[in-house]
């Protein structure tokens, strides 16, 4: 029979419950335990798809179309495992459900009420996707902090579990902070206090506590914290900052978090950290560091680009690199054309996803600059679609070549919708979404860095390469050398000539793990790494090259 930890959060929003929740999983899974991890979003969209990433932060697809919360992509990278949309539960969808059924006379003439009929379709959807994955434990993480109004009837849904299913088989894991006052020096647990009893006056009595902070929490603090919350010093967990999120596990472990986990679950197992601190260990392992340049138009809030950083932060490791990732907003490029000289001063460019027009012509500025500066490039969706509009302006003299999506009046449609979006209406799910098998032509350099003809990978677009210029592309050494959907969407270019100059349709970042990175992510490191080394040797000689060469 399944059991259930369920993971909340007090004081403020963005303490790293998410990552919390992914590693308490992972020591669940390298004790031997199956494990899956469930996401609960209180606010009432149905799904993140429609949601603003600068304000929300990324939307995570997985493989079977599902527009997710970005904590789905912590938990496929920590337990190395693809997760579905089922893995991610919002209030809009359960509301959706209970007025569905209301309509179709499932409650038999009731008055439809938050308890128990949208408490019971929480509690349904939960044990569905236990029973589903056939785990030992569904780690449950409710989103925002306790005492937020949108999330008590997630909250009320646990309460009825742990009456429901026992002590044994429920635990209530409570992260808080201990903030600390530069004036005093102290770490202040009055927050804790007050977050934990609003948790009681709900109902919950928290198991454990996980304590944020930005350094150890000391002895005294951790009783003290005891002593007004009940709950046993040693079940007092500090979770200080570090280095990589992925030396999380080995604090939780070290911290003793799976003692009163396997004692109140009463689970036994044995812990296996070796593995996993071999891949830890090489994000604090290098001798190197690789400036990568973010050319997007939500450079200011680092989560709205969560996945893309993390595959350069797996990739650069694997090369025994740390990677310096700078966020360059496109609207400024647009302002001050002087700002494309940062572009040469780094290792590698990435053109990242997005939609819209906002800041376009800067990052087609920055794809042409990468280009004739020979500086590593890649472009990932939407950029790989304003690299093509880029090469269409300044290699095939398409002067006004551009996207419908942004001109639908342009001559040169090089981006166009895709035919079956045509009619599409609503914005929410309705794009192509999830995994498809990518066919790589060979000889290619695609080819050489999969090593397969071919792969499957994540897709989030409405627009694709118009193939009407394909012949064209490829005469001037554009190549486009992977196709899917029997050859009717292009997913990989490349240019001939340059030390790394690619881009893909479809998202690599979200299938890159710290213990399995995304090839072609690996293949642009080794470009930048490459070009870090030489810069290093060479500084003065790569800057006079790179200025000397024109755009256009």
């Amino acid at each position: 029979m399944p059991k259930y930890l369920f993971v909340t959060g007090g004081v403020m929003s963005g303490l790293g419950k998410g990552i919390i929740t992914s590693s308490v999983a992972k020591l669940l899974q390298l004790s031997g335990v199956q494990v899956t991890c469930l996401k609960i979003d209180p606010y009432l969209n149905f799904d993140a798809g429609t949601m603003n990433p600068y304000t929300h932060g990324e939307v995570f697809v997985t493989d079977d179309g599902g527009e997710t919360d970005m904590d789905l992509g912590n938990y496929e990278r920590f337990l190395n495992r693809d997760l579905t949309r089922s893995n991610n539960i919002t209030t809009g969808q359960i509301y959706k459900k209970v007025i569905d059924d209301e309509r179709k006379g499932r409650f038999l003439g009731k008055s439809v009420q938050i308890i128990p009929h949208v408490t019971d379709e929480i509690k349904r959807r939960i044990r569905e996707l236990a029973e589903k994955e056939k785990v030992d434990v569904l780690v449950v993480e409710c989103g925002g902090t306790v005492g937020d109004i949108e999330s008590l009837p997630f909250l009320e849904a646990f309460r009825q579990m742990r009456m429901e299913e026992g002590l044994s088989k429920t635990l209530f894991l409570h992260v808080s902070l201990a903030p600390e006052l530069s004036v005093v020096g102290e770490m202040k647990t009055k927050p804790t206090q007050h977050s934990v009893q609003e948790m009681r006056r709900i109902g919950i009595q928290p198991d454990i506590i996980v304590i944020r902070g930005s350094r150890v929490l000391p002895a005294e603090a951790k009783e003290k914290i005891s002593l007004f919350t009940s709950v046993p010093a040693e079940s007092v967990i500090s979770d200080p900052d570090v280095e990589t999120i992925y030396q999380v596990p080995r604090l939780l472990d070290r911290e003793g978090l799976l003692k009163p986990v396997h004692g109140q679950l009463r689970l036994r197992s044995r812990l296996a950290m070796r593995g996993w601190n071999k891949v830890a260990d090489r994000f604090l392992d290098h001798d190197l560091t690789v400036r990568i340049a973010m050319v997007g138009k939500y450079a200011n809030l680092a989560d709205s680009y969560v996945s893309v950083n993390q595959a350069l932060s797996h990739s650069a490791a694997v090369h025994g690199a740390d990677v310096k990732i700078s966020w360059i907003e496109s609207e400024e490029i647009e302002k001050d054309e002087s700002k494309l000289d940062l572009v040469d001063a780094y290792d590698g460019v990435v053109l990242p996803q997005g939609f819209g027009g906002r800041g376009v012509e800067g990052k087609i500025a920055a794809a042409n600059r990468a280009r004739v500066a020979q500086v590593p490039f890649l472009g990932l969706c939407y950029g790989f679609q304003l690299a093509s509009v880029s090469f269409a302006r300044h290699v095939l003299g398409l002067k006004s070549a551009n996207t419908t999506e942004v001109d639908p009046e342009t001559p040169h449609p090089v981006i166009d919708l895709l035919p079956e979006q045509r009619e599409v209406t609503d914005l929410g799910g309705t794009m192509r979404l999830g995994g498809h098998d990518v066919h790589i032509e060979k000889p290619s350099r695609a080819f050489d860095i999969y090593g397969v003809d071919k792969i499957r990978e994540r897709h989030r677009h409405r627009f694709e390469l118009n193939q009407r210029y394909l012949k064209k592309f490829e005469e001037n050494g554009m190549k486009y050398t992977a196709f899917s959907d029997n050859g009717r969407r292009a997913e990989i270019m490349e240019l001939a000539g340059h030390p790394f100059y690619m881009g893909t349709q479809y998202h690599p970042e979200y299938i890159s793990r710290p213990e399995r990175p995304e090839p072609i992510y690996v293949a642009f490191l080794e470009a930048c790494v490459k070009r870090a080394r030489q810069t290093a040797r060479e500084p003065e000689k790569l800057r006079t090259s790179s200025r000397r060469v024109t755009p256009g």
